[in-house]
């Protein structure tokens, strides 16, 4: 698949998801982006390393301006996981500290997981 087609495929898959699959769709990524620059981290490349850092702590901040403790309760608590997380990656990056991007990445995973169920949860009830 060329470059063009794959970018294509990617806008209309996220243009036409449903608000909880473009969740998972960012906490995906946000956990790839951890993987990657704990990999470039080990082949000691920094400039790798702090691409997919950088990008990780643009979802964590998308994410974090989405929420609304209006509407849900739980909003502050992980609004301050947020907030840590990405202090953590701005550290990991400036330090080039994988154990950082590792202990990002032990919190991330379990999130997107919970919200990838909850998403099928919801999913299959409203189908």
């Amino acid at each position: 698949m060329t470059a063009a087609l794959r970018a294509r495929y990617q806008s209309s898959a996220v243009e036409t998801a449903s608000p909880q699959r473009l969740l998972v769709m960012l906490y995906d990524r946000l956990a790839l982006d951890l993987v990657r620059a704990e990999a470039a981290l080990a082949d000691g490349d920094r400039i790798e390393a702090s691409s997919q850092l950088m990008h990780a702590q643009d979802i964590v901040l998308e994410l974090h301006s989405t929420l609304n403790p209006e509407v849900w309760e739980g909003a502050g608590a992980l609004s301050s996981l947020y907030t840590w997380l990405y202090s953590e990656m701005v550290l990991a990056n400036v330090k080039g500290d994988a154990r950082r991007v590792a202990d990002c990445r032990t919190v991330v995973e379990p999130l997107r997981d919970a919200w990838a169920e909850a998403a099928a949860t919801l999913a299959s009830s409203a189908g």
